[in-house]
């Protein structure tokens, strides 16, 4: 992180996405050649809510694990691990910092970070505010087309989140009790608050043999959500080899409420229509989890490590929409729209990891890790359904580690993993973008299995690697046709499997003047799938190219220089075209680097762009998403306080039942 373009972000969602091989799009954070990761925090898994809060100040180091053992949870097909400032200095120590992005995709906006820390004897103290205020934007264009003469149709739709950040604010505290070097207790209440409005504008041409039709709808955006979460966590060394002990309890709420107004205009057969609809949501998420963790180091190179964790999560969400033809007559309750959806979901788990050596060239650690998965699901879309299943999965893992000499190093690893679906993806409440386009959860959604094999070498600075992962279940999306001609649902969907190869090669360069970090890495995907009915194409390799490099000119300033790019790729069942970015920028400190002051112009070419195509159902479906990433951003940063360190130690445990509430 410590100086390169990384420590310029407003975010930590935006720090993740100038990472190597780590790729933000859609919500979603992958490694490339494994697919959707889940977030730690020092070795403690985080949800997305609580990580999107972590003061981009204490960040020290990002760690990407594509090999994950038993110890971390079996959610996810890779880890990333971010790494926070320590020490164990008294003193005060402080950052604030104030960041002013100018976009002309989006328009402006602002982030305002402050974090603050105190330590004196046994007790320590931390806090951070962030607060983001202004606008952003998201332009989504898609085609809809179906060939057949006797159904044909083609639909052309402009989907504009033009979003207003009315508040949009992070906050935490913490204290902890050092009793001695060997074991410290600490308390931690963090938080954030959405409060978006704005406009979502939706523009849909629709041609079929009737004629042509045209739907113009405006959505008023009124959207609060809260999110709290409170954790108690103990932490010891339990002898004097080293062996340790966590015990962790958390409790975490979530609590958002939706209140949009629709305006609806279209041209149909030659006819004005207009009609106006309230989307009025109500959602709360409560999880208790509790974990307890424990590492016994036998000897110098062989440690046991054992741990068992239990989450209780429950979810209940409304959703109501009233219509009405015009704005001075009451509205009426659409039940076709509208739906309750509850559900109860305990996970229990335990694990294992053993590690060792096998003479002085070779060691490996052998595991696993059990789940037992219950849960009751109900819902009255579409009709009542219930759902109530209860599975278990058992998921071993092997890493084998060889040191063949001072410059030559090699690893094996095997490991399996599970993707459950998000709670938002389970709920098949409507979101609605225009009268024949709607985003719908699936309840009938499959959790995904993988089983991962990787091989790699180092050398010297080198280091390659090659792997193969079979996906069963694995989840995708796609736009499927609705109840009538022209409407279509885009929903998550099982497809049958999918495997994918990968092979990848990093370097790093460090000179005095200059500091250089690149990859580049190949992956091929094929996805299959018997039951949607989506049309099969050609499998051809994606590219990736990474470069993040730092120029020092002494005693003036710093130029920086990030550049990425993912190729084409075509997976069987689709393709994506090829997205990059290139950002530039220059810093320095003044005042005995008390004052950073940082300029900085991202994605200087506006590259990076998702788009690709796919056939469903006899559709053609072609989608081209925008995003606010060509902006210039200045950063002030001002560092405060009689300590250069931190000593806030807290760890955090959250499940990745939090990670599936976004």
């Amino acid at each position: 992180m410590a100086n390169t373009l990384l420590s310029t972000s407003s975010s930590v969602n935006e720090v993740l996405s100038r990472v190597p091989n780590v790729v933000v799009s859609e919500g979603q954070i992958s490694v490339i050649g494994k697919g959707e990761a889940i977030i730690y925090l020092n070795g403690i898994l985080i949800n997305y809510e609580r990580f999107a809060a972590i003061p981009v100040s204490q960040i020290l180091k990002i760690e990407v694990i594509s090999n994950p053992s038993a110890k971390y949870d079996a959610e996810g097909k890779a880890v990333i691990n971010i790494i926070t400032k320590r020490n164990i200095e008294s003193g005060i120590m402080g950052t604030a910092s104030q960041h002013i992005t100018v976009s002309e995709f989006a328009g402006t906006s602002t982030n305002t970070l402050l974090d603050f820390n105190y330590t004196k004897g046994k007790f320590s103290f931390i806090t951070n505010y962030g607060l983001q205020l202004g606008k952003g934007r998201e332009l989504l264009y898609t085609t809809r087309t179906r060939p057949n003469p006797k159904e044909f149709i083609k639909s052309e739709l402009t989907t504009d989140w033009k979003r207003e950040f009315n508040n949009y604010s992070n906050f935490g505290f913490g204290i902890q009790y050092t009793f001695s070097e060997k074991n410290y207790i600490s308390l931690a209440y963090s938080g954030n608050i959405e409060d978006l409005g704005g406009v979502v504008e939706s523009r849909n041409s629709i041609e079929n043999n009737a004629g042509n039709n045209f739907y113009a709808t405006d959505i008023d955006k009124n959207d609060v959500l809260l999110n709290q979460f409170v954790n108690l966590n103990y932490n010891a060394i339990t002898d004097k080899k080293g062996s340790s002990l966590f015990i962790g309890s958390q409790y975490f709420n979530y609590n958002g409420t939706v209140h949009d107004f629709i305006d609806e205009n279209g041209w149909v057969n030659d006819v004005n229509t207009q009609k106006y609809l309230k989307n009025n949501v109500g959602n709360t998420i409560n999880i208790i989890s509790t974990q307890l963790d424990y590492s016994k180091k036998i000897k110098e190179n062989t440690r046991l490590e054992t741990g068992a964790k239990y989450s209780y999560a429950t979810i209940k969400w409304a959703t109501d929409f009233l219509i009405s033809d015009a704005t001075d007559i009451d509205f009426e309750f659409d039940d076709a729209l509208s739906s309750d959806f509850q559900y109860v979901e305990k996970i229990s788990a335990a694990y294992f990891n053993y590690g060792s050596s096998i003479g002085k060239k070779f060691d490996f650690s052998v595991g696993a890790r059990g789940e037992w998965t219950n849960y009751d699901l109900y819902t009255n879309a579409n009709g009542i359904q219930k759902f109530k299943k209860s599975y278990g999965n058992i998921f071993p893992n092997l890493l084998l580690n060889m040191n063949f000499s001072k410059d030559w190093k090699g690893h094996f690893s095997y490991v399996s993993r599970i993707t459950r679906p998000r709670y938002q993806a389970l709920n098949p409440f409507v979101i609605y973008q225009d009268p024949f386009t709607t985003i719908e959860g699936n309840p009938n959604l499959l959790p995904e299995k993988i089983h991962a094999f990787e091989i790699g070498a180092m050398y010297q600075k080198f280091d390659f690697k090659m792997g193969y992962t079979y996906k069963i279940d694995p989840m995708s999306g796609a736009a499927l046709r609705g109840n009538t001609p022209n409407s279509y649902i885009l929903r998550s969907l099982n497809l049958d499997k999918g495997h994918v190869f990968f092979t990848s090669l990093s370097r790093s360069f460090n000179v005095k003047w200059w500091n250089s970090t690149n990859t580049v890495s190949m992956n091929l995907t094929k996805s299959i799938d018997n039951f949607y009915s989506f049309e099969m194409g050609p499998v051809r390799p994606q590219i990736y190219l990474y470069s993040n490099n730092t120029f020092a000119i002494p005693n003036l300033f710093k130029l920086q220089l990030l550049a990425w790019y993912l190729g084409d790729r075509s997976y069987g069942l689709g393709s994506d075209n090829s997205r990059s970015i290139v950002t530039v920028g220059i810093e320095r400190n003044f005042f005995k680097d008390a004052l950073k002051l940082n300029f900085t112009a991202n994605d200087i070419f506006h590259d990076f762009m998702v788009s690709g195509d796919y056939n469903v159902g006899q559709t053609q479906i072609y989608y081209h998403r925008t995003y606010t990433t060509n902006y210039f951003k200045l950063i002030a940063t001002y560092n405060f306080g009689n300590s250069k360190k931190t000593n806030y130690k807290k760890s955090e445990l959250e499940q990745t039942e939090n990670q599936r509430a976004r």
